[in-house]
């Protein structure tokens, strides 16, 4: 069976384009921006010494899983969400929803995901598809990140939905169980972004928000200490490109994404200063960019001496100063 009215559409990100691409099934008008923004999914973290990450990383948009938490608090949207311990259930559960016609999004690690090229497979728990359709042995799956509905073998989603490690998916399903009408823009726009300054600039931990940036940028000439090698060394460093490029989706880590959101709000709730922060932070993002090309430069070359690690600690502390600025200057519009 086949979910056949189902649109299938590509999306600058993984979570936020299934989430849109469900509620849009269900009756939604909403864009993938705008999802973004209400949810307040632009965010800032650095992990120097955790127990759950092998080397220092860093995190560009809020916990997978929040988005819809904010989206229910904000626009009313209820989402059906379970995850499973046992791999038949969890299967069962899938499949039962597809032969109702409910298109069901699920977490898995995109290493099992056949349909990817083996170059491009690692091993992330927290990549989202929708499950439309199964025929046989092989689902038919919506992955926002390719231009078509792929098939997926029933043995490659149940490793990737009940792959171990960190964040792992435990087979987690989701979809929209209710979904209102209408509901107030206005109010979940500012409520958004009123949350993302908040997050940015007053959480009172060291490692989140701006503080987390300037940590990172004081923390990154300590990099080479912690390497096993050479080769360890440049693997970390060109990791942080695949980070704000291909994880950060949207462009250098969602900043692209956020000032699209920016852009649209400005519209909505009648206040045409936010356009000129949309373009603000379309710049910043071009630094991030920067950033991240340069990264994936001296990683590739293995040109890791302590002055480039000086050079990305100096772009990261302009990063966080610029950065700083506007946040605190956009939450002062919006309030």
């Amino acid at each position: 069976m086949i979910i056949e009215n189902y649109q299938h559409k590509m999306a600058a990100h993984c979570e936020s384009g299934s989430i849109t691409s469900l509620l849009n099934h269900a009756g939604m008008k909403i864009t993938e921006p705008m999802i973004f923004g209400i949810s307040s999914g632009i965010f800032f973290g650095y992990f120097h010494k955790m127990k759950s990450f092998a080397f220092p990383t860093f995190i560009v948009r809020n916990k997978p899983g929040q988005m819809r938490k904010n989206l229910e608090k904000r626009t009313g949207v209820k989402f059906f969400t379970k995850d499973f311990k046992n791999q038949t259930a969890g299967q069962e559960a899938l499949d039962l929803l597809i032969s109702k016609g409910i298109p069901t999004a699920t977490q898995v690690d995109m290493f099992y995901l056949d349909y990817v090229p083996s170059w491009e497979r690692v091993h992330i728990n927290v990549h989202f598809i929708v499950a439309i359709g199964k025929e046989g042995d092989v689902y038919k799956v919506s992955d926002s990140y390719f231009p078509k509905l792929v098939d997926l073998p029933v043995e490659s989603m149940n490793k990737g939905r009940f792959a171990q490690g960190s964040m792992s998916p435990k087979g987690s399903i989701f979809y929209p169980r209710y979904v209102p009408e209408t509901f107030d823009y206005d109010k979940a726009i500012r409520k958004g972004i009123k949350k993302a300054c908040f997050y940015m600039l007053s959480l009172p931990i060291p490692f989140l928000g701006i503080k987390g940036m300037k940590l990172f940028a004081k923390k990154i000439t300590e990099w080479p200490a912690i390497a096993r090698d050479t080769e360890h060394l440049s693997h970390e460093v060109m990791k942080i490109n695949i980070l704000l490029e291909d994880q950060g989706t949207g462009g250098a880590g969602f900043r692209f994404m956020y000032a699209t959101f920016l852009q649209q709000a400005s519209e909505i709730i009648n206040k045409p200063e936010l356009k000129d922060f949309a373009r603000e932070l379309m710049e910043i993002g071009d630094g991030w960019r920067e950033f991240s090309l340069f990264a994936a430069k001296i990683g590739k070359n293995r040109d890791l001496g302590p002055d480039k690690f000086k050079q990305m600690s100096d772009l990261l502390y302009q990063r966080a100063g610029l950065e700083e600025d506007f946040f605190k200057r956009l939450s002062k519009t919006i309030n």
